[in-house]
């Protein structure tokens, strides 16, 4: 997972006191990732406005509001690949990445998306990389064991996941919106 580790998240301290510019540098590393998936159409709004977030979180004088806007494309990344690492799949065609891609829009994205959004992205499941293209992808074009991505993958969300969970603590006790837990 050349792409996902190549810059580190720094791990959550005790408090979950996260410290946002040096979130945001992190996080910056990551729109790429929606290059792996293909489907320029309708993956480039999410890359759009990840990027988007993290430029407006460094000159922004409120850096917690990117936060919460930029849960949205992170939390879609997680599930997705939470979801690949877990073995979840298809069983009829395994190395199809449609069911980690339609979980992981139920949970991030689809209640923020009117009718025609969600159509156009059922669609564009179809067009989704074959799991074995996204791990090479993820590889920056590398051959890897796929048990050897699979590890990488669980170590990039090992060190995500508990930083996107405090987030998401922090605005329920705002009582902002929030509402991806799975």
């Amino acid at each position: 997972m050349a792409l996902l580790l190549e810059h580190e998240f720094k791990p959550l301290p005790a408090d979950k006191q996260i410290e946002t510019l040096p979130f945001l540098e992190a996080v910056a590393h990551l729109p790429p990732f929606f290059d792996c998936l293909g489907s320029p159409i309708v993956y480039s709004p999410v890359k759009a406005d990840l990027t988007g977030n993290i430029k407006v979180g460094r000159a922004s004088p409120s850096p917690p509001r990117c936060l919460r806007s930029s849960h949205r494309g992170l939390k879609f990344m997680l599930v997705l690949l939470q979801s690949i690492s877990d073995g979840e799949r298809d069983e009829e065609h395994p190395n199809l990445i449609r069911v980690n891609a339609l979980k992981a829009y139920e949970i991030a994205l689809k209640k923020y998306h009117g009718w025609m959004l969600q159509k156009l992205f059922m669609g564009s499941v179809y067009a989704l990389p074959y799991k074995s293209d996204l791990l090479k992808a993820l590889e920056k074009g590398r051959e890897v064991k796929e048990e050897e991505s699979i590890e990488k993958i669980h170590q990039f969300l090992s060190r995500v996941t508990p930083i996107l969970d405090a987030i998401y603590e922090m605005y329920t006790k705002m009582n902002a919106e929030l509402s991806y837990k799975a």
